[in-house]
């Protein structure tokens, strides 16, 4: 649908009141190439939708410019930009539809309240650096970073407007003569070379931006565009007012040859270098318990049954702004039934007493040396977690390390289950199977078995899929097969089980992505107990009273666009839609209620009571693991080994933990760990190789 007009006269009497099928309630400003208008999808959304002047629309060189925007736009599309939800650069008016993110602009906010506070700089250039990091990585040079392009949201500054935005194999040329920019912004090569651009420009800009955010000026300050252009190229910046402690890097990055300065990387090793308080961590209004800071916590070597007790609250500074940027690869429960960590229910809460008293919290320091981030479950009346090569046990109320059994390193990354009355480690591959005494860490029976690569624990038993694709029951208390065989319609089938479901779930997709086959099968017999074929490319995340609860993707990345809910009793299903389709999604489902994580840190809570989206929230984590939830809050660790809770009624933000980061912090850890909720207490492993405890009922005191 072409944009529709208003009557009137003057330059903008075609003011549209249409975009696409989006209506637009009121103009949220304009620019020299277009407005911005606020507007709603069809779902309640709101939307920033930039409309192109008329003028601009009949230029086809501009036309190009647009596309590019808009593909520049979509292919950085995450945590640290505003979304792309829809765009038509070919409209008689063309506009993009994205995000409408609340919050004032960082030129705005510097011209109201001043300059930034010295701990608000550090959050600020570690989010922008990491946001340019990940618009590199899909090959887009910004060229117009600004303080009037960068949002300031609640969880975190927006990088936005890719209007002159280039792709590295871009076909469109800087003509001759032609300089495009904001000068006191713009590197020395954008004047001297501007068909040399590079993301160093952007680290420049970044410099530049960083002065103005201190001081309120940029490091080049003149009326004249002339003189600041003069001033890039040959003089040395002013940094007068910038803290000391960040000065030296800002001036690196205001270094007049591109191959002098740093890249996002090397800044956030820099800013972590700095200051013990970078953490790139959400805004949370300040928990009024006073101005100064308490100390980080401290982690003590664990003794075995004598763990220390530790305390790990942190207040922040009472009005502080912490700024941080912020497939199906559908993180399903690994876990079966009788070995997920038990919520933290009502009549958990009763047994322990209805006023229990406070929980201190404890971190327990690494049992091994090397990477990986520890992996839990609870089990047996423990903590039971692993490292490649390792399980080992801590006792929940203090951490102390109970025991600890070498095992094969595995592929991927899953924690140790009790099933059968044993612990279980999860070796994914290979032709041996054992499980351990969950009181000593020894083993209570070894098997040899045909090569495995698929392993799945479900109603007491342990489901090994072969590499010719047989399945294998094998009891988890005795170790003996108890049946084998192949699973129609599963070439391979890797299972998924849920707490509280008796049955295991192989779902397979056709190869043009329009239809699933679902299969549930009896782990104790092997037994089919029914099966369907689903339309779209589905997988399994839970179970909620009978029903399967799946994902539906779209698309060759898999984006999922849909929550899915199957009813094999009566044949029926519905779904869900979400508002924007989803990349690399991990959900769990709690009660009626499935909670989606997606890369770039949109966390959603699709309500299938209600049949609706609860609510949805913009984390600004680049990437988190599954979320888990009790009644009150959803949590999820971060990357940097934070733990991070929101308000399960409200989607906001109620507490985290510091980050967690370890000798190897430039390295991404092949999977995060779900955080484990046993009777109010939450626990999480991290990169620094610690386990660490907090209590759950107040996440405002982490």
């Amino acid at each position: 649908m072409a944009p529709q007009r208003n009557t009137g006269a003057g330059a903008e009497a075609e003011l549209p009141e249409y975009a696409g099928h989006y209506h637009l309630e009121s103009c949220l400003g304009s620019g020299g190439m277009g407005v911005v208008h606020l507007a709603r999808s069809t779902s309640g959304l709101k939307l920033a939708v930039k409309v192109v002047h008329a003028a601009f629309a009949r230029d086809p060189e501009f036309r190009g410019r647009f596309r590019q925007e808009v593909a520049a736009a979509r292919r950085v599309s995450g945590a640290f930009t505003a979304p792309v939800v829809d765009a038509d650069p070919e409209a008689e008016r063309p506009w993009m539809a994205t995000l409408f993110i609340p919050g004032p602009t960082l030129s705005d906010q510097v011209k109201r309240n001043g300059p930034m506070a010295s701990e608000q700089l550090r959050r600020l250039m570690a989010g922008l650096a990491e946001a340019l990091r990940d618009i590199h990585r899909v090959g887009v040079v910004h060229r117009d970073l600004k303080p009037s392009n960068v949002l300031l949201a609640e969880d975190g500054p927006k990088v936005i407007d890719f209007g002159i935005s280039r792709p590295k194999d871009s076909e469109l040329r800087t003509e001759t003569g032609k300089l495009i920019g904001t000068p006191p912004f713009m590197a020395p090569e954008q004047f001297r070379r501007p068909r040399e651009v590079g993301p160093a420009a952007d680290i420049f800009a970044l410099g530049s931006v960083m002065v103005h955010a201190a001081t309120g000026r940029g490091p080049f300050d003149s009326d004249s565009p002339y003189i600041v252009a003069y001033q890039v190229v040959h003089d040395e910046p002013d940094l007068t007012g910038v803290p000391e402690d960040l000065a030296p890097l800002v001036l690196r990055c205001l270094a007049k040859e591109p191959e002098d300065r740093p890249t996002p990387d090397e800044l956030m090793r820099e800013l972590r270098s700095v200051a013990a308080s970078y953490d790139t961590q959400a805004f949370i209004p300040a928990q009024g318990t006073g101005d100064a800071p308490r100390p980080e916590p401290r982690v003590e070597e664990p003794e075995v049954r004598t763990g220390k007790r530790l305390r790990t609250r942190l207040a922040w500074a009472a009005g502080a702004l912490a700024l941080v940027v912020g497939g199906v690869l559908a993180s399903v429960q690994l876990l079966g039934g009788e070995q997920a960590a038990p919520r933290n229910t009502a009549a958990e809460s009763a047994a322990a007493g209805a006023t229990p008293a406070a929980f201190p919290g404890w971190a327990s320091k690494a049992v091994s040396a090397g990477e990986g981030v520890p992996q839990c479950s609870y089990g047996a009346g423990k903590l039971l977690c692993s490292r490649p090569g390792l399980v080992y046990a801590l006792d929940p109320s203090d951490g102390a390390l109970l025991w600890r059994h070498t095992v094969a390193r595995m592929l991927r990354s899953a924690p140790p289950v009790v099933s059968g009355g044993l612990v279980q480690p999860m070796t994914d591959h290979g032709r041996h199977l054992e499980a351990l005494d969950p009181a000593s860490g020894r083993p209570r029976w070894q098997r040899s078995v045909p090569a495995y690569s698929g392993v799945q624990y479900a109603g007491g038993m342990l489901l090994l899929t072969g590499a010719d694709g047989v399945v294998r029951g094998v009891d988890s208390a005795s170790g003996d097969t108890r049946w084998s065989r192949r699973v129609p319609g599963q070439a391979t089938p890797h299972f998924s089980a849920f707490t509280g479901d008796p049955l295991a779930y192989a779902a397979s997709t056709s190869a043009d992505g329009s239809l699933t086959r679902v299969v549930a099968l009896d782990p104790k017999t092997g037994a089919v107990r029914w099966e369907a074929r689903l339309p779209d490319a589905l997988t399994p995340v839970g179970s909620r009273g009978g029903s399967l609860v799946l994902l539906a993707a779209q698309g060759p990345f898999g984006q999922v666009n849909a929550v899915v809910r199957y009813t094999p009793k009566s044949r029926t299903s519905f779904r869900v839609a979400l508002p924007v389709p989803l990349d690399a999604v991990q959900a769990t489902v709690h009660e009626d209620v499935v909670h989606l994580l997606a890369a770039g840190g949109s966390l959603q809570a699709v309500d299938l009571a209600a049949r609706k989206v609860r609510w949805q929230l913009e984390t600004a984590v680049s990437r988190g693991s599954a979320p888990v939830a009790d009644p009150d809050h959803v949590y999820f660790t971060a990357g940097d080994g934070r733990l991070l809770a929101v308000n399960a009624h409200s989607g906001r933000i109620v507490g985290q933990t510091p980050s967690r980061l370890g000798a190897n912090a430039d390295r991404v850890a092949a999977a995060l760990p779900e955080p484990v909720i046993v009777h109010g207490h939450v626990y999480a492993g991290a990169p620094d190789g610690t386990v660490f405890a907090v209590d759950g009922r107040d996440p405002s005191t982490w």
